[in-house]
């Protein structure tokens, strides 16, 4: 199995209601040692901000859908001793994903309590707040992210990392915050198809008949009798992952239930479709207004292409990126979508390179 070659604490930081789980490395074990393992709560919603042990900017990283913040484990371990040196790296997991909670339990499926009635539904009942919700928003990742950043790291500008669904969340909070981020890396955070009004309806429809799916346990994600076969799924999912990588990831994408079973750290509710359509023009905008030196790295594979069919083009988001005012671009070569498990060493060097100097090729 992989060995890690730095190594993470974890702190559950109350954020919004719900106990953000964040994986933290520092080189500095005494550094590593700063601020509660258990973070108080704050009357503004949040938790008291304590110290972390920064020397250099904190470099934050946000993963992507179904993943969790343990998959950088990777590049964290191939940035060199210099560049880690005195510098927190903050990884959290979001909510619904890893060891973050969801705000609540998922109520079984139907009510209850409900009795038949005529209509052949149930009558209606209270079902207080006690429910975990059925859906994800969006926005909230840019408010969970935002109180994060008060608690790490106060007024300090940080470097942000975001990866697919979290280099999309990165990008549009470096548009909305521009003076909270120093320098920002887009690992493929692509954004979605542009949309037109005339799909609403089919949208929100698709939404609700989704809804329904869960509650009736539709969607449910596949449970696996040992982490081997989650370790299975991963390499089926990318060809270029490791044996050694597949084994250590499988046990941090996925835990064990009290039947033996191995279940997927991520919220089936992730999987419904969002009600609103995704507006490229609103996007535009908000990159218009990130100030951070910004590096968008992609991989050799074309992820978009095989996802989307032609119906968004790597060719449509470059042209969206030319909106960020500072820009650069890289290529990792040899390297899928999870370019952080393919070529970590690569990748590190580009982001290390990156964060260490001015940005030179604007774009």
């Amino acid at each position: 199995m992989y060995k890690e070659k730095r190594i993470s604490r974890s702190e559950l930081v109350p954020i919004r209601g719900i106990d953000y789980h964040v994986r933290i490395w520092q080189a500095d074990a005494a550094a590593a040692s700063a601020g509660p393992p258990q973070a108080r709560p704050a009357p503004s919603g949040g938790s008291e901000p304590h110290a972390v042990g920064n020397v250099g900017a904190p470099l934050v990283l946000v993963h992507g859908w179904m993943d969790v913040s343990a998959s950088y484990q990777f590049v964290v371990d191939a940035l060199s001793d210099a560049f880690v040196e005195g510098r927190s790296i903050i990884a959290p997991d979001w909510r619904g994903y890893g060891k973050t909670g969801t705000g609540g339990a998922r109520l079984p499926a139907g009510p209850p309590q409900g009795q038949t009635a005529p209509s052949g539904g149930s009558e209606p009942h209270a079902v207080g707040s006690v429910g975990a919700p059925d859906c994800f928003w969006f926005p909230d990742y840019l408010a969970d992210l935002d109180f994060l950043l008060d608690h790490y790291a106060g007024d300090q500008p940080v470097d942000l990392v975001g990866h697919s669904m979290g280099g999309n969340v990165a990008m549009l909070y470096a548009g909305v915050r521009p003076a909270r981020i120093r320098k920002l890396v887009n690992l493929e955070g692509f954004g979605m198809p542009a949309t037109r009004a005339s799909q609403a309806p089919g949208r929100f429809a698709k939404w609700m008949d989704e809804l329904k799916s869960l509650h009736k346990g539709e969607m449910a994600l596949k449970p696996y009798n040992d982490a081997d076969g989650v370790a299975r799924r991963l390499m089926r999912t990318n060809p270029r992952l490791t044996q050694l990588k597949a084994d250590w990831l499988a046990r941090h994408w996925a835990a064990p239930d009290a039947a033996g079973q191995w279940n997927i750290l991520g919220d089936a509710a992730h999987k419904i479709t969002n009600a609103q359509l995704y507006r490229v023009d609103e996007v535009l905008e908000i990159y218009r207004n990130i100030s951070a030196p910004t590096l968008a790295i992609e991989a050799s594979d074309d992820s978009l292409g095989k996802w989307w069919q032609g119906k968004y083009t790597l060719a449509e988001y470059h042209e969206r990126l030319k909106a960020v005012p500072q820009l650069g671009t890289a290529v990792v070569q040899d390297a899928g979508h999870m370019l952080h498990h393919d070529q970590p060493e690569q990748l590190a060097r580009l982001i290390e390179d990156f964060l260490r100097q001015e940005l030179a090729d604007k774009t």
